[in-house]
């Protein structure tokens, strides 16, 4: 089940996002043909983009695989992500249908 207020917490961070917005089209963000996307990207090629420290992008990739807004996936000793775009879809949905009844009750008042 989808936990809006931790999507939320994920959301905060700015380097979250960009790593979301990265793995949207990770053949643009990674390029160089060296990555085979079939699995999501490595883990070790977004630490190398996002130019921090191992331990600190390991964090910020748990905060999004605990919200389920990536998807992780182990294969040997390498560690493959890529967007959960059921519940990211099912996100944005549930924001705009939000936004929308704020909207609509604001002008009912």
């Amino acid at each position: 089940m989808m936990d809006t207020n931790r999507i939320h917490k994920a959301l905060a961070n700015s380097l979250r996002r960009d790593i979301l917005a990265w793995l949207k089209t990770p053949s643009d963000a990674f390029p160089g043909g060296y990555i085979d996307l079939r699995h999501g990207v490595p883990a070790h090629a977004i630490q190398a983009r996002s130019g921090l420290s191992q331990s600190t992008v390991s964090a910020h990739l748990a905060v999004l695989v605990e919200a389920q807004l990536l998807i992780s996936t182990r294969i040997g000793q390498w560690m493959f992500l890529s967007r959960n775009e059921d519940v990211i879809r099912t996100f944005a949905e549930e924001i705009c249908l939000h936004l929308w009844r704020i909207l609509t009750l604001r002008e009912l008042v």
